[in-house]
Protein backbone atom coordinates (compact mmCIF):
# COMPACT_ATOMS: atom_id res chain seq x y z
CA UNK A 1 0.00 0.00 0.00
CA UNK A 2 1.22 3.27 -0.99
CA UNK A 3 1.42 5.97 1.61
CA UNK A 4 -0.59 9.51 1.13
CA UNK A 5 0.96 12.10 -1.87
CA UNK A 6 1.80 15.49 -0.99
CA UNK A 7 -1.16 17.91 -2.31
CA UNK A 8 1.06 20.35 -4.31
CA UNK A 9 2.58 17.18 -5.97
CA UNK A 10 -0.79 15.20 -6.57
CA UNK A 11 -2.01 18.71 -8.19
CA UNK A 12 0.66 18.68 -10.91
CA UNK A 13 0.44 14.50 -11.51
CA UNK A 14 -3.10 15.28 -12.26
CA UNK A 15 -3.27 19.14 -13.93
CA UNK A 16 -4.34 19.33 -17.45
CA UNK A 17 -2.20 20.33 -20.34
CA UNK A 18 -1.51 24.10 -20.00
CA UNK A 19 0.45 26.37 -21.31
CA UNK A 20 3.16 26.51 -18.83
CA UNK A 21 3.77 22.68 -20.34
CA UNK A 22 4.65 24.37 -23.71
CA UNK A 23 6.80 27.04 -22.41
CA UNK A 24 8.63 24.30 -20.25
CA UNK A 25 8.68 22.50 -23.37
CA UNK A 26 10.24 25.06 -25.20
CA UNK A 27 12.57 26.67 -22.48
CA UNK A 28 14.45 22.84 -21.83
CA UNK A 29 13.81 22.19 -25.93
CA UNK A 30 15.67 25.16 -27.10
CA UNK A 31 18.86 23.87 -24.73
CA UNK A 32 19.06 20.44 -26.74
CA UNK A 33 17.69 22.68 -30.20
CA UNK A 34 21.06 24.04 -29.52
CA UNK A 35 23.38 20.84 -28.47
CA UNK A 36 22.15 19.00 -31.25
CA UNK A 37 22.90 22.20 -33.73
CA UNK A 38 26.86 22.60 -31.91
CA UNK A 39 27.34 18.76 -32.07
CA UNK A 40 26.99 18.09 -35.36
CA UNK A 41 27.23 21.16 -37.38
CA UNK A 42 31.24 20.06 -36.62
CA UNK A 43 30.71 17.06 -38.95
CA UNK A 44 29.87 19.64 -42.09
CA UNK A 45 32.83 21.40 -41.84
CA UNK A 46 35.41 18.40 -40.93
CA UNK A 47 36.11 18.11 -44.74
CA UNK A 48 36.71 21.93 -45.08
CA UNK A 49 39.28 22.68 -42.04
CA UNK A 50 41.06 19.73 -44.18
CA UNK A 51 40.97 21.99 -47.14
CA UNK A 52 42.07 25.29 -45.39
CA UNK A 53 45.09 24.19 -43.51
CA UNK A 54 45.95 21.08 -44.50
CA UNK A 55 46.57 21.00 -48.14
CA UNK A 56 49.86 20.18 -49.86
CA UNK A 57 50.84 21.60 -53.22
CA UNK A 58 50.78 19.46 -55.86
CA UNK A 59 48.60 16.96 -53.81
CA UNK A 60 46.61 14.57 -56.42
CA UNK A 61 43.61 15.04 -53.38
CA UNK A 62 42.75 18.13 -51.35
CA UNK A 63 43.74 17.85 -47.82
CA UNK A 64 41.83 16.17 -44.97
CA UNK A 65 42.18 16.74 -41.09
CA UNK A 66 45.17 14.34 -40.23
CA UNK A 67 43.62 11.31 -37.76
CA UNK A 68 45.11 12.88 -34.70
CA UNK A 69 43.38 15.99 -35.33
CA UNK A 70 40.26 14.70 -37.03
CA UNK A 71 39.25 12.75 -34.33
CA UNK A 72 40.05 15.58 -31.78
CA UNK A 73 37.77 18.25 -33.23
CA UNK A 74 34.98 15.51 -33.18
CA UNK A 75 35.69 13.83 -30.37
CA UNK A 76 36.31 16.77 -27.55
CA UNK A 77 32.57 18.34 -27.24
CA UNK A 78 31.77 14.46 -26.60
CA UNK A 79 34.66 14.01 -23.94
CA UNK A 80 33.25 17.17 -22.43
CA UNK A 81 29.63 16.47 -22.77
CA UNK A 82 30.27 12.95 -20.85
CA UNK A 83 31.93 15.30 -18.17
CA UNK A 84 29.31 17.62 -17.83
CA UNK A 85 26.58 15.55 -17.31
CA UNK A 86 28.18 13.74 -14.20
CA UNK A 87 29.14 16.92 -12.41
CA UNK A 88 25.67 18.90 -13.64
CA UNK A 89 24.16 15.62 -13.11
CA UNK A 90 25.42 16.08 -9.37
CA UNK A 91 25.00 19.35 -8.61
CA UNK A 92 21.51 19.55 -9.87
CA UNK A 93 20.60 17.34 -6.90
CA UNK A 94 22.94 19.02 -4.16
CA UNK A 95 21.64 22.54 -5.19
CA UNK A 96 18.29 22.59 -7.02
CA UNK A 97 17.55 22.38 -10.94
CA UNK A 98 17.26 26.36 -11.39
CA UNK A 99 20.49 27.42 -9.69
CA UNK A 100 22.56 25.71 -12.16
CA UNK A 101 20.41 25.66 -15.46
CA UNK A 102 21.40 29.02 -16.17
CA UNK A 103 25.23 28.29 -16.28
CA UNK A 104 25.04 25.84 -18.39
CA UNK A 105 23.29 28.09 -21.49
CA UNK A 106 25.88 30.89 -20.62
CA UNK A 107 28.65 28.38 -21.13
CA UNK A 108 26.88 27.31 -24.39
CA UNK A 109 26.85 30.71 -25.47
CA UNK A 110 30.01 31.96 -24.98
CA UNK A 111 31.92 28.43 -26.33
CA UNK A 112 29.91 28.67 -29.53
CA UNK A 113 31.00 32.02 -29.78
CA UNK A 114 34.39 31.42 -29.09
CA UNK A 115 34.46 28.41 -31.51
CA UNK A 116 33.99 30.47 -34.31
CA UNK A 117 36.92 33.28 -32.82
CA UNK A 118 39.55 30.17 -32.63
CA UNK A 119 42.75 31.81 -33.92
CA UNK A 120 46.45 30.80 -34.11
CA UNK A 121 49.24 31.71 -36.75
CA UNK A 122 49.22 28.10 -37.52
CA UNK A 123 47.07 25.09 -38.60
CA UNK A 124 48.09 23.74 -35.21
CA UNK A 125 46.86 26.29 -33.24
CA UNK A 126 43.63 27.02 -35.10
CA UNK A 127 42.94 23.53 -34.03
CA UNK A 128 43.87 23.46 -30.73
CA UNK A 129 41.92 26.57 -29.51
CA UNK A 130 38.98 25.40 -31.54
CA UNK A 131 39.13 21.78 -29.48
CA UNK A 132 39.29 23.74 -26.63
CA UNK A 133 36.88 25.73 -26.79
CA UNK A 134 34.60 23.06 -27.98
CA UNK A 135 35.17 20.82 -24.95
CA UNK A 136 34.16 23.82 -22.64
CA UNK A 137 30.92 23.86 -25.28
CA UNK A 138 30.42 20.43 -24.77
CA UNK A 139 30.56 20.93 -20.57
CA UNK A 140 27.93 22.85 -20.62
CA UNK A 141 25.85 21.07 -23.41
CA UNK A 142 26.56 18.21 -21.25
CA UNK A 143 24.90 20.06 -17.97
CA UNK A 144 21.95 20.37 -20.30
CA UNK A 145 20.61 16.35 -20.10
CA UNK A 146 20.31 15.51 -16.62
CA UNK A 147 18.62 18.99 -15.88
CA UNK A 148 16.55 19.58 -18.83
CA UNK A 149 14.83 15.48 -18.33
CA UNK A 150 14.62 16.00 -14.73
CA UNK A 151 12.87 19.68 -15.08
CA UNK A 152 10.85 18.42 -17.85
CA UNK A 153 9.71 15.70 -15.57
CA UNK A 154 8.70 16.73 -12.61
CA UNK A 155 6.77 19.44 -14.20
CA UNK A 156 4.40 16.89 -16.19
CA UNK A 157 1.30 15.66 -15.34
CA UNK A 158 1.36 12.08 -15.10
CA UNK A 159 -0.46 11.17 -18.10
CA UNK A 160 1.74 13.11 -20.96
CA UNK A 161 4.74 12.77 -19.24
CA UNK A 162 6.56 10.64 -21.67
CA UNK A 163 5.55 12.97 -24.34
CA UNK A 164 6.74 16.05 -22.88
CA UNK A 165 9.97 14.97 -22.17
CA UNK A 166 10.66 13.49 -25.36
CA UNK A 167 9.08 16.93 -27.21
CA UNK A 168 12.11 18.59 -25.20
CA UNK A 169 14.78 15.98 -26.58
CA UNK A 170 12.43 15.88 -30.03
CA UNK A 171 14.18 19.81 -30.37
CA UNK A 172 17.14 17.43 -31.19
CA UNK A 173 16.17 16.64 -34.54
CA UNK A 174 15.93 20.88 -35.40
CA UNK A 175 18.86 20.91 -34.42
CA UNK A 176 20.39 18.95 -36.65
CA UNK A 177 18.43 19.84 -39.41
CA UNK A 178 18.84 23.90 -38.92
CA UNK A 179 22.24 23.15 -38.63
CA UNK A 180 22.13 21.68 -42.32
CA UNK A 181 20.06 24.43 -43.78
CA UNK A 182 22.58 27.43 -42.08
CA UNK A 183 25.35 25.47 -43.80
CA UNK A 184 23.50 25.24 -47.28
CA UNK A 185 22.71 29.07 -47.20
CA UNK A 186 26.03 30.17 -45.86
CA UNK A 187 27.96 27.92 -48.83
CA UNK A 188 25.39 28.96 -51.55
CA UNK A 189 26.19 32.79 -50.64
CA UNK A 190 29.69 32.12 -50.64
CA UNK A 191 29.55 30.13 -53.52
CA UNK A 192 27.71 32.91 -55.39
CA UNK A 193 29.87 35.94 -54.15
CA UNK A 194 33.24 33.78 -54.69
CA UNK A 195 32.93 31.61 -57.75
CA UNK A 196 35.85 29.39 -57.67
CA UNK A 197 36.98 25.86 -60.04
CA UNK A 198 37.24 22.16 -58.90
CA UNK A 199 40.28 21.10 -57.40
CA UNK A 200 41.18 18.87 -60.54
CA UNK A 201 41.02 22.62 -62.30
CA UNK A 202 43.29 24.27 -60.15
CA UNK A 203 44.00 23.30 -56.95
CA UNK A 204 45.26 26.55 -55.61
CA UNK A 205 42.31 28.52 -56.19
CA UNK A 206 39.29 25.84 -55.51
CA UNK A 207 39.41 27.13 -51.73
CA UNK A 208 38.93 31.16 -51.82
CA UNK A 209 40.17 32.40 -48.92
CA UNK A 210 36.97 33.91 -47.55
CA UNK A 211 36.49 30.08 -47.29
CA UNK A 212 38.00 30.45 -43.56
CA UNK A 213 35.07 32.87 -42.64
CA UNK A 214 32.26 29.96 -43.52
CA UNK A 215 33.08 27.48 -41.16
CA UNK A 216 33.34 30.03 -38.01
CA UNK A 217 29.89 31.47 -39.25
CA UNK A 218 28.13 28.01 -39.01
CA UNK A 219 29.56 27.29 -35.47
CA UNK A 220 28.76 30.55 -34.02
CA UNK A 221 25.24 30.35 -35.07
CA UNK A 222 24.71 27.63 -32.25
CA UNK A 223 24.35 31.00 -29.74
CA UNK A 224 21.71 32.56 -31.47
CA UNK A 225 19.25 30.01 -30.02
CA UNK A 226 20.57 29.65 -26.79
CA UNK A 227 20.58 33.40 -25.94
CA UNK A 228 16.79 33.75 -27.06
CA UNK A 229 15.94 31.73 -24.32
CA UNK A 230 18.06 32.82 -21.22
CA UNK A 231 15.85 35.02 -19.71
CA UNK A 232 13.01 32.70 -19.80
CA UNK A 233 15.10 29.83 -17.92
CA UNK A 234 16.15 32.63 -15.10
CA UNK A 235 12.49 33.02 -14.83
CA UNK A 236 11.43 29.25 -14.46
CA UNK A 237 10.80 28.53 -10.90
CA UNK A 238 12.53 25.60 -9.34
CA UNK A 239 10.50 22.36 -9.52
CA UNK A 240 8.07 21.49 -6.46
CA UNK A 241 9.87 17.77 -5.91
CA UNK A 242 13.16 19.22 -5.79
CA UNK A 243 12.42 22.41 -2.99
CA UNK A 244 9.93 19.83 -1.32
CA UNK A 245 11.32 16.03 -1.18
CA UNK A 246 14.95 17.38 -1.67
CA UNK A 247 14.90 20.91 -0.06
CA UNK A 248 12.02 20.34 2.50
CA UNK A 249 10.59 23.72 1.77
CA UNK A 250 6.92 22.95 1.45
CA UNK A 251 5.96 26.41 1.47
CA UNK A 252 7.86 27.65 -1.38
CA UNK A 253 6.71 24.42 -3.22
CA UNK A 254 3.37 25.53 -2.51
CA UNK A 255 3.49 28.95 -3.53
CA UNK A 256 5.85 28.34 -6.95
CA UNK A 257 3.12 25.64 -7.76
CA UNK A 258 0.17 27.55 -6.89
CA UNK A 259 1.24 30.57 -9.24
CA UNK A 260 1.98 27.52 -12.20
CA UNK A 261 -1.08 25.98 -11.98
CA UNK A 262 -3.20 29.39 -10.73
CA UNK A 263 -4.74 26.97 -7.63
CA UNK A 264 -4.74 27.49 -4.20
CA UNK A 265 -2.17 24.78 -2.29
CA UNK A 266 -1.39 23.78 1.40
CA UNK A 267 1.98 23.78 2.53
CA UNK A 268 2.36 20.74 4.12
CA UNK A 269 5.32 20.89 6.41
CA UNK A 270 4.54 18.13 8.44
CA UNK A 271 4.03 15.79 5.81
CA UNK A 272 7.21 16.28 4.29
CA UNK A 273 9.09 16.58 7.35
CA UNK A 274 7.32 12.96 8.25
CA UNK A 275 8.17 11.44 4.31
CA UNK A 276 11.33 13.10 4.18
CA UNK A 277 12.71 11.28 7.42
CA UNK A 278 11.69 8.29 6.40
CA UNK A 279 14.35 5.38 5.78
CA UNK A 280 12.93 4.80 2.07
CA UNK A 281 13.88 7.88 1.17
CA UNK A 282 17.20 8.90 2.71
CA UNK A 283 19.31 5.82 1.30
CA UNK A 284 22.42 7.20 -1.29
CA UNK A 285 23.85 6.07 -4.17
CA UNK A 286 26.21 4.25 -2.72
CA UNK A 287 24.59 2.12 -1.06
CA UNK A 288 23.29 -1.13 -0.13
CA UNK A 289 19.91 0.01 -0.60
CA UNK A 290 19.93 1.63 -3.77
CA UNK A 291 21.88 -1.70 -5.20
CA UNK A 292 18.89 -3.01 -4.00
CA UNK A 293 16.03 -1.03 -5.68
CA UNK A 294 17.71 0.22 -8.22
CA UNK A 295 21.11 -1.60 -9.16
CA UNK A 296 19.60 -3.22 -12.24
CA UNK A 297 17.83 -0.11 -13.38
CA UNK A 298 20.75 1.59 -13.66
CA UNK A 299 22.26 -0.76 -15.42
CA UNK A 300 19.51 -0.86 -17.62
CA UNK A 301 20.06 2.94 -18.48
CA UNK A 302 23.14 3.18 -18.65
CA UNK A 303 23.93 -0.17 -20.92
CA UNK A 304 21.15 1.26 -23.29
CA UNK A 305 22.31 4.57 -23.88
CA UNK A 306 25.78 3.08 -24.35
CA UNK A 307 25.03 0.63 -26.76
CA UNK A 308 22.31 3.18 -28.87
CA UNK A 309 25.22 5.62 -28.80
CA UNK A 310 27.56 4.02 -30.38
CA UNK A 311 24.97 3.32 -33.54
CA UNK A 312 24.08 6.83 -33.18
CA UNK A 313 26.85 8.78 -33.29
CA UNK A 314 29.10 6.89 -35.66
CA UNK A 315 26.53 7.33 -38.19
CA UNK A 316 25.41 10.56 -37.71
CA UNK A 317 29.25 12.38 -37.36
CA UNK A 318 30.49 10.17 -39.84
CA UNK A 319 27.71 9.72 -42.36
CA UNK A 320 29.28 12.21 -44.83
CA UNK A 321 32.15 9.89 -45.35
CA UNK A 322 28.88 6.60 -45.90
CA UNK A 323 27.57 8.79 -48.87
CA UNK A 324 31.03 9.41 -50.34
CA UNK A 325 31.60 5.62 -50.26
CA UNK A 326 28.57 5.12 -52.19
CA UNK A 327 29.04 8.00 -54.62
CA UNK A 328 26.31 10.32 -53.14
CA UNK A 329 28.85 13.06 -52.67
CA UNK A 330 30.98 13.36 -55.43
CA UNK A 331 35.07 12.68 -55.05
CA UNK A 332 36.54 15.76 -53.35
CA UNK A 333 38.82 16.78 -56.50
CA UNK A 334 35.19 17.15 -58.76
CA UNK A 335 34.64 20.24 -56.41
CA UNK A 336 36.05 23.64 -55.16
CA UNK A 337 36.16 23.61 -51.15
CA UNK A 338 32.62 25.81 -51.12
CA UNK A 339 30.39 23.38 -52.91
CA UNK A 340 31.80 20.30 -51.05
CA UNK A 341 30.09 21.67 -47.80
CA UNK A 342 26.92 22.27 -50.14
CA UNK A 343 26.65 19.01 -50.98
CA UNK A 344 27.46 17.46 -47.40
CA UNK A 345 25.13 19.72 -45.97
CA UNK A 346 22.15 18.92 -48.21
CA UNK A 347 22.70 15.13 -47.32
CA UNK A 348 22.73 15.44 -43.86
CA UNK A 349 19.35 18.03 -44.26
CA UNK A 350 17.40 15.60 -46.77
CA UNK A 351 18.71 12.50 -43.92
CA UNK A 352 17.00 14.90 -40.66
CA UNK A 353 13.96 16.14 -42.87
CA UNK A 354 12.67 12.71 -43.88
CA UNK A 355 13.91 10.27 -41.31
CA UNK A 356 15.72 11.65 -38.20
CA UNK A 357 12.81 14.87 -37.31
CA UNK A 358 9.88 12.74 -38.16
CA UNK A 359 11.59 9.59 -36.12
CA UNK A 360 11.38 11.81 -32.98
CA UNK A 361 7.61 12.97 -33.48
CA UNK A 362 6.64 9.61 -33.56
CA UNK A 363 7.95 9.05 -30.25
CA UNK A 364 6.14 11.58 -29.09
CA UNK A 365 2.93 11.31 -30.16
CA UNK A 366 3.12 7.27 -29.15
CA UNK A 367 5.32 6.91 -25.86
CA UNK A 368 2.12 7.85 -23.55
CA UNK A 369 0.26 5.24 -25.67
CA UNK A 370 2.29 2.01 -26.17
CA UNK A 371 4.77 2.83 -23.34
CA UNK A 372 8.86 3.32 -23.07
CA UNK A 373 9.63 -0.79 -23.46
CA UNK A 374 7.54 -1.12 -26.66
CA UNK A 375 8.90 1.69 -28.15
CA UNK A 376 12.86 1.04 -27.31
CA UNK A 377 12.39 -2.58 -28.12
CA UNK A 378 11.00 -2.18 -31.53
CA UNK A 379 13.63 0.63 -31.88
CA UNK A 380 16.10 -1.57 -31.18
CA UNK A 381 14.84 -4.30 -33.21
CA UNK A 382 14.40 -2.92 -36.79
CA UNK A 383 18.00 -0.38 -36.55
CA UNK A 384 19.46 -4.21 -36.28
CA UNK A 385 17.42 -5.56 -39.15
CA UNK A 386 17.95 -2.43 -41.32
CA UNK A 387 21.56 -2.36 -40.65
CA UNK A 388 22.52 -6.04 -41.35
CA UNK A 389 20.24 -5.11 -44.59
CA UNK A 390 22.80 -2.55 -45.39
CA UNK A 391 26.32 -4.51 -44.53
CA UNK A 392 25.12 -7.75 -45.54
CA UNK A 393 24.83 -7.40 -49.38
CA UNK A 394 26.94 -4.36 -49.14
CA UNK A 395 28.70 -4.79 -52.42
CA UNK A 396 24.80 -4.59 -54.09
CA UNK A 397 24.22 -1.42 -52.49
CA UNK A 398 27.69 0.39 -53.62
CA UNK A 399 26.41 -0.07 -57.72
CA UNK A 400 25.32 3.49 -58.97
CA UNK A 401 21.58 2.57 -59.75
CA UNK A 402 21.07 1.32 -56.02
CA UNK A 403 22.10 3.88 -54.13
CA UNK A 404 19.00 5.64 -53.44
CA UNK A 405 18.13 2.09 -52.06
CA UNK A 406 20.74 2.70 -49.73
CA UNK A 407 19.82 5.97 -48.47
CA UNK A 408 16.46 4.78 -47.87
CA UNK A 409 17.70 1.96 -45.77
CA UNK A 410 20.24 4.34 -43.99
CA UNK A 411 17.05 6.56 -43.26
CA UNK A 412 15.43 4.13 -41.63
CA UNK A 413 17.82 3.22 -39.17
CA UNK A 414 17.77 6.67 -38.16
CA UNK A 415 13.95 7.06 -37.91
CA UNK A 416 13.83 3.80 -36.15
CA UNK A 417 16.64 4.90 -33.86
CA UNK A 418 14.20 8.16 -32.92
CA UNK A 419 11.10 6.48 -33.10
CA UNK A 420 13.13 3.97 -30.73
CA UNK A 421 15.84 4.12 -27.92
CA UNK A 422 17.74 7.83 -28.85
CA UNK A 423 14.33 9.49 -27.53
CA UNK A 424 13.65 6.33 -25.40
CA UNK A 425 17.05 6.17 -23.13
CA UNK A 426 16.28 10.20 -22.47
CA UNK A 427 12.75 10.12 -21.13
CA UNK A 428 13.43 6.88 -18.57
CA UNK A 429 16.10 7.69 -16.30
CA UNK A 430 14.42 11.06 -15.30
CA UNK A 431 11.18 8.76 -14.30
CA UNK A 432 12.25 5.71 -12.38
CA UNK A 433 15.01 7.23 -10.18
CA UNK A 434 14.01 9.13 -6.67
CA UNK A 435 13.87 13.09 -6.42
CA UNK A 436 16.89 13.65 -4.71
CA UNK A 437 19.10 11.04 -6.96
CA UNK A 438 17.14 11.93 -10.30
CA UNK A 439 19.28 14.51 -11.99
CA UNK A 440 22.54 12.26 -10.68
CA UNK A 441 21.18 9.00 -12.00
CA UNK A 442 20.21 11.07 -15.36
CA UNK A 443 23.61 12.29 -15.74
CA UNK A 444 25.30 8.86 -15.10
CA UNK A 445 22.97 7.22 -17.63
CA UNK A 446 23.43 9.94 -20.22
CA UNK A 447 27.44 9.98 -19.20
CA UNK A 448 27.31 6.27 -20.07
CA UNK A 449 25.37 7.49 -23.38
CA UNK A 450 28.31 9.49 -24.55
CA UNK A 451 31.21 6.89 -23.83
CA UNK A 452 29.09 4.77 -26.33
CA UNK A 453 29.40 8.07 -28.80
CA UNK A 454 32.74 8.37 -28.25
CA UNK A 455 33.41 4.81 -28.61
CA UNK A 456 31.60 4.97 -31.62
CA UNK A 457 32.43 8.15 -33.16
CA UNK A 458 37.00 7.41 -32.83
CA UNK A 459 36.08 3.84 -33.19
CA UNK A 460 33.99 3.87 -36.85
CA UNK A 461 36.36 7.28 -37.93
CA UNK A 462 39.41 3.85 -38.28
CA UNK A 463 37.36 1.22 -38.71
CA UNK A 464 35.37 2.11 -41.78
CA UNK A 465 38.48 2.72 -43.71
CA UNK A 466 38.79 0.41 -46.48
CA UNK A 467 41.40 -2.09 -47.28
CA UNK A 468 42.39 -0.40 -50.34
CA UNK A 469 44.56 2.77 -49.84
CA UNK A 470 43.78 4.13 -52.43
CA UNK A 471 40.67 4.92 -51.19
CA UNK A 472 41.88 5.24 -48.04
CA UNK A 473 42.02 9.01 -46.40
CA UNK A 474 45.24 10.10 -45.84
CA UNK A 475 47.36 9.24 -42.86
CA UNK A 476 44.81 6.37 -41.36
CA UNK A 477 45.71 2.99 -41.43
CA UNK A 478 43.43 -0.10 -43.07
CA UNK A 479 40.27 -0.73 -41.28
CA UNK A 480 37.49 -3.22 -41.86
CA UNK A 481 35.72 -1.13 -44.40
CA UNK A 482 31.87 0.19 -44.10
CA UNK A 483 30.55 -3.19 -44.43
CA UNK A 484 32.31 -4.57 -41.93
CA UNK A 485 31.90 -1.87 -39.66
CA UNK A 486 28.14 -2.06 -39.95
CA UNK A 487 27.55 -5.42 -38.89
CA UNK A 488 29.54 -4.80 -35.83
CA UNK A 489 27.03 -1.88 -35.54
CA UNK A 490 23.86 -4.26 -36.05
CA UNK A 491 25.20 -6.45 -33.58
CA UNK A 492 25.37 -3.82 -31.55
CA UNK A 493 21.65 -3.08 -31.31
CA UNK A 494 20.71 -6.55 -31.04
CA UNK A 495 23.06 -6.20 -27.19
CA UNK A 496 20.25 -3.36 -26.88
CA UNK A 497 17.48 -5.12 -27.23
CA UNK A 498 19.09 -8.05 -24.52
CA UNK A 499 19.68 -5.15 -21.80
CA UNK A 500 16.19 -3.40 -22.58
CA UNK A 501 14.63 -5.66 -20.41
CA UNK A 502 16.26 -4.17 -17.21
CA UNK A 503 14.43 -0.95 -17.70
CA UNK A 504 11.15 -1.05 -15.60
CA UNK A 505 7.70 0.38 -17.52
CA UNK A 506 7.00 3.86 -15.67
CA UNK A 507 4.27 4.77 -18.34
CA UNK A 508 0.89 6.19 -16.23
CA UNK A 509 2.73 6.04 -13.25
CA UNK A 510 3.49 9.40 -11.05
CA UNK A 511 7.16 10.20 -10.34
CA UNK A 512 7.08 8.96 -6.87
CA UNK A 513 5.50 5.56 -8.32
CA UNK A 514 7.31 4.76 -10.51
CA UNK A 515 10.53 5.31 -8.58
CA UNK A 516 9.67 3.99 -5.20
CA UNK A 517 9.23 6.64 -2.95
CA UNK A 518 5.63 5.99 -1.85
CA UNK A 519 6.45 2.51 -0.75
CA UNK A 520 6.01 1.82 2.81
CA UNK A 521 9.01 0.78 4.76
CA UNK A 522 8.78 -2.87 6.34
CA UNK A 523 8.38 -1.58 10.09
CA UNK A 524 5.37 0.45 8.62
CA UNK A 525 3.85 -2.39 6.63
CA UNK A 526 3.88 -4.53 9.92
CA UNK A 527 2.70 -1.48 11.66
CA UNK A 528 -0.22 -1.61 9.79
CA UNK A 529 -0.86 -5.20 9.88
CA UNK A 530 -0.90 -5.40 12.82
CA UNK A 531 -3.72 -2.04 13.71
CA UNK A 532 -5.92 -4.23 10.67
CA UNK A 533 -5.96 -7.19 12.67
CA UNK A 534 -6.51 -5.16 15.71
CA UNK A 535 -9.96 -3.32 14.36
CA UNK A 536 -10.90 -6.36 11.86
CA UNK A 537 -14.19 -7.33 14.34
CA UNK A 538 -14.69 -10.59 16.07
Amino acid sequence: MAREQLQVLDALDVAKTQLYHFTAIVIAGMGFFTDAYDLFAISLVTKLLGRIYYTHEGAPKPGTLPPSVSSSVTGVALVGTLTGQLFFGWLGDKMGRKKVYGVTLVLMIVCSLASGLSFGSSPKGVMATLCFFRFWLGFGIGGDYPLSATIMSEYANKKTRGAFIAAVFAMQGFGILTSGVVALIVSSAFDHAHKAPTYEENAALSTVPQADYIWRIILMFGAVPAALTFYWRMKMPETARYTALVAKNAKQAAQDMGKVLNVELEAEEEKVEKITEKPANSFGLFSREFLRRHGLHLLGTTTTWFLLDIAFYSNNLFQKDIFTAIGWIPPAKTMNAVHEVYRIAKAQTLIALCSTVPGYWFTVAFIDIIGRFAIQLMGFFFMTVFMFALAIPYNHWTHKENRIGFVVIYSLTFFFANFGPNATTFVVPAEIFPARLRSTCHGISAAAGKAGAIVGAFGFLYAAQPKDPSKRDAGYPAGIGVKYSLIVLGCVNALGILFTFLVPEPNGKSLEEASGENELDADEVTEQTAHSHRTVPV
